[in-house]
């Protein structure tokens, strides 16, 4: 029987609740530990850097044309920096300055128009413009160098019929402008041996540079080499006259695809005289064709000669 006198006792559990807040806090502290280890890790990198490092880093993110000349030597930059002749490239001449601090009688007497007076002094300026001019388009040589580079390789290797002797074909700068070589490699020469008239993957080579040639005002001289130590049938025609008529043949194969010929400023044959690698004349390399691009620059009048 049950027993309605025994009272119902109702047990309530209470629950703390607390509020939830996500896993986001835990995306921002890790954004800020890596924030403080990339701060120290750069005041670390900073206090190891000589004062000559930090200012060669300083010159190389500088805008052009007004870091200081000494940026970067001995340092990072291992020498190189940008100055006020970034814009030139190798063999190209910088800017001159005087210092006049170093003279005895300071300013008035350390510079070109201190010393010079009147008409002196007004050629002198003239002679200081003529110079900056010549400059001002050896730099456009340059961009004009760059482009004609890139335009003939980007031609060379759009031909694969001329793949076979893409090691023999050299493009560079040089102190003189643009020099583009076509040379022998042992056991592949560019021309038939004792012949003038090169083989035909050579000439395509000389023929697709032709139009790239003729865009730039610059003039080309094309000189002829052979290596030393040819042997030739004829007493009357050996490696000076080969190497004339070598360099005419691909004058008139640049002329036959595009090239004018007052873009030609001269045509030689070195025979010898010039190896490519002068310790070792006899090497099959030293026999070889060479385009140059010259470096155009206006002259000085007489009057405004130093």
């Amino acid at each position: 029987m049950a027993n309605y006198d025994q009272p119902i006792i109702i047990k309530k559990v209470k629950k703390n609740k607390h509020a939830h807040h996500g896993g986001a806090w835990k995306i921002a502290y890790a954004d800020f530990v890596t924030a403080m280890m990339a701060f120290f890790l750069l005041l670390w990198l900073i206090s190891m850097t000589t004062p000559e490092q930090k200012e060669g880093l300083a010159s190389y993110f500088a805008p052009p044309n007004i870091s200081p000349t000494t940026s970067g030597s001995g340092g990072l930059m291992g020498g190189t920096a940008l100055d006020n002749s970034d814009a030139l490239m190798q063999g190209s001449a910088p800017d001159v300055t005087v210092d006049a601090s170093v003279t005895p009688k300071g300013e008035q007497f350390g510079t070109v128009e201190g010393s010079m007076s009147g008409r002196d002094q007004q050629q002198g300026n003239e002679f200081e413009a003529a110079n900056a001019s010549q400059y001002d388009l050896k730099a456009d040589d340059d961009q004009g160098f760059h482009s004609a580079a890139a335009s003939i390789r980007q031609a060379w290797q759009s031909m694969p019929d001329i793949t076979q002797i893409a090691d023999n074909l050299i493009v560079e700068e040089t102190d003189e402008g643009l020099n583009i070589r076509i040379i022998d490699q042992e056991g592949r020469p560019m021309f038939p041996e004792g012949s003038k008239y090169p083989n035909e993957a050579t000439r395509q080579a000389i023929a697709a540079i032709a139009p790239i040639l003729q865009k730039l005002a610059s003039p080309v001289r094309i000189s002829g080499h052979t290596a030393a130590g040819g042997v030739y049938a004829n007493p009357r025609y050996g490696s000076w006259e080969l190497s004339a008529d070598r360099a005419n043949t691909v004058r008139q194969i640049l002329g036959e695809f595009g090239l004018a010929d007052s873009h030609v400023d001269s045509v030689v044959g070195r025979s010898s005289a010039d190896p490519f690698f002068p310790n070792d004349p006899y090497m099959a390399a030293n026999e070889r064709i060479e385009i140059t691009l010259l470096y155009e620059t206006p002259p000085v009048p007489a009057g405004l000669k130093p």
